[in-house]
């Protein structure tokens, strides 16, 4: 039985990392580098020439971003794999790539193992992550409990990390706007702070010890 091999498209500024790429996947039986381009303009240019299985796009590209560019390959291809690659791993970012519909996240430097990995995951799971984005989605999406503070007063603490009003606060959890501000004078009183940026801070330290 003939084994096919994936095809692979790379989009990065630096032409040396396309010679990287090729080196970290010359020797595989399920992946075939088959193009390297340096903005998303180029590769669509040449995608009906490629018709990759997966895109490997930095995020930082000149001219159309990388982020920005996964709708206008979804555009061509629906059902191709994008896996987004970056120096950095802000929340922000990483949310708006999986937003925009990317389906793997990787940070800088990358080596053969991670990458072979990574192409592996989303070949099998639809999805792939680097262990320092994982930690960082996770540890986003977890809420933070304080000792020191009630039930009551953490899901404020929460809410207030998050910018919401003492409007907003008491609507989601059906209590009065009066009922919020005794919570969070509270909250202020045994955090030994005056003010919400003032206790932010303090929440940020107790959470980041």
């Amino acid at each position: 039985m003939r084994n096919f091999k994936l095809k692979i498209v790379v989009i990065d500024n630096e032409p040396e990392m396309h010679k990287t790429y090729q080196e970290f996947l010359k020797d595989s039986n399920d992946y075939e580098l088959v193009g390297g381009y340096t903005s998303i303009h180029e590769a669509l240019h040449h995608y009906r020439e490629k018709m990759p299985d997966i895109i490997i796009s930095e995020v930082s590209l000149q001219g159309i971003s990388g982020i920005d560019g996964i709708d206008r390959i979804r555009k061509r291809d629906k059902s191709v794999k994008i896996v987004m690659v970056s120096s950095k791993n802000d929340f922000d970012i990483i949310k708006k790539a999986f937003k925009t519909g990317a389906n793997g996240y990787l940070t800088k430097p990358i080596s053969e193992k991670r990458l072979i990995h990574a192409l592996n995951s989303v070949k099998e799971d639809g999805a792939a992550l680097s262990h320092d984005v994982a930690k960082k989605v996770i540890s986003m999406f977890q809420r933070r409990t304080y000792e020191t503070l009630s039930k009551r007063e953490n899901q404020i603490a929460e809410y207030l990390g998050q910018g919401a009003t003492y409007k907003t606060i008491a609507d989601k959890l059906y209590v009065t706007p009066s009922t919020v501000n005794f919570h969070i004078q509270n909250i202020y009183l045994k955090l030994n702070v005056n003010s919400k940026s003032a206790a932010l801070e303090k929440l940020r330290l107790l959470a980041a010890s």
